[in-house]
């Protein structure tokens, strides 16, 4: 079984669904201009269809891209909220919970409290 190990350092997800007729060089060329960002960087950049049913993840791999896909035959990807950017970066692990249907935005721990004293 193929799946991205938890440890990487640099995942990017597209917020926005994209037309999942593309392919390697059309998400290539998205992520360049679209996004901003290199997709030769040693990163993982991840889409959705608008139905957020099926995933791609597009990486380069030394010598040529590498084109991911897993298409859910009932319910939906639990995908991140859109914000004011167009790309959320994420971890490893977080991009294998996304893959296995949790809803990562829900798995924020408690706010870390600091205290001078105590009263």
């Amino acid at each position: 079984m193929m799946r991205p190990a938890n440890n990487l350092l640099e995942v990017y997800v597209c917020l926005e669904p994209i037309d999942f007729r593309k392919g390697i060089n059309g998400l290539a060329a998205l992520i360049e201009a679209g996004l901003g960002l290199s997709p030769f960087a040693a990163a993982l950049y991840v889409f959705s269809n608008q139905r957020r049913n099926q995933v791609k993840i597009l990486y380069w791999e030394r010598n040529g891209f590498c084109l991911w896909q897993k298409r859910l035959e009932q319910e939906r990807f639990h995908w991140l909220r859109r914000t004011d950017s167009k790309v959320e970066m994420i971890s490893g692990q977080q991009l294998n919970w996304l893959l296995d249907g949790y809803d990562i935005a829900r798995f924020k721990p408690h706010k870390t409290l600091q205290y001078s004293c105590i009263s």
